[in-house]
């Protein structure tokens, strides 16, 4: 694996990031990992992206947002606008093949608007966009996930305080901040959905509690376009980590790329 690498960006904040794979970014498709909400490149999934890549040889880029990983930055200062900013901001500087776009869970709202912004306002770039493979997508998880999910005290702590600590059984609690839920309210997408002419996957465990099956469908009914699928996979929580559910992340990212490549199995 190569050595972590940092770029400036927007805001000049230095966000760390790893290059997989083949050195020539203008050849076979590639991939572009977008991690969840306090995670960081180093995952499970997103080494295993990173080693299909590099068996591949395929170009792969993963990077960690602000206050994530080894990027600068307060977690407490971040918000979905600030990493929607550093993630197009990489994918624009640091890509140039066509990509696989893989986002997982909080990665999967933020690959979302990437497509919604770049159909939007960089169409040259978005036809580099040549797939979309979404692992529990927790598209509006500030409204739909938290908000609307937190106990009147839990809302009050963070109207008084301006931070509610939520616990979590993956270690310490997760701060979430009153900053970040307003912020998230700009970035809503599921009522009004999304149209994407890239084919999109969605792999959703059956037994995840942070991203439900039912917020999974919610996604998948709010997509509009030619090729969108969703795979549920039983007894999956949200990590969906294990040496099967690994590969099959792989296996549908690789489908994806084999077929922008024109190859067909």
């Amino acid at each position: 694996m190569a050595g972590v690498d940092f770029e400036q960006g927007p805001g000049g904040v230095k966000l760390a990031f790893l290059q997989d794979g083949a050195a020539d970014d203008l050849g076979r498709c590639g991939f572009f990992w977008l991690g969840g909400f306090m995670s960081d490149m180093l995952g499970a999934k997103a080494e295993a992206l990173a080693a299909l890549a590099r068996e591949t040889r395929r170009p792969g880029l993963r990077f960690d947002y602000s206050g994530h990983g080894q990027s600068e930055g307060l977690f407490t200062d971040g918000t979905i606008s600030d990493w929607l900013e550093q993630s197009i901001h990489m994918f624009l500087e640091k890509t140039r093949s066509k990509r696989i776009i893989v986002g997982s869970s909080m990665g999967g709202w933020l690959a979302l608007l990437l497509a919604k912004v770049l159909l939007r306002d960089d169409p040259r770039a978005a036809r580099r966009m040549a797939g979309i493979v979404l692992i529990a997508p927790a598209a509006d998880m500030t409204n739909d996930l938290m908000w609307d999910a937190f106990s009147p005290e839990s809302r009050q702590q963070l109207e008084t305080r301006g931070v509610f600590q939520r616990p979590s059984e993956y270690g310490d609690p997760m701060p979430i901040t009153l900053k970040l839920l307003e912020d998230g309210a700009k970035h809503l997408l599921l009522k009004t959905g999304l149209e994407l002419p890239c084919p999109v996957r969605i792999l959703q465990g059956s037994s995840d509690e942070d991203v439900p099956p039912s917020h999974a469908l919610k996604v998948f009914e709010a997509l509009s376009g030619p090729d969108i699928t969703m795979t549920l996979i039983k007894g999956g929580d949200h990590r969906l980590s294990t040496p099967g559910q690994l590969t099959l992340i792989r296996e549908t990212a690789l489908q994806l790329a084999e077929r922008a490549d024109g190859i067909t199995p």
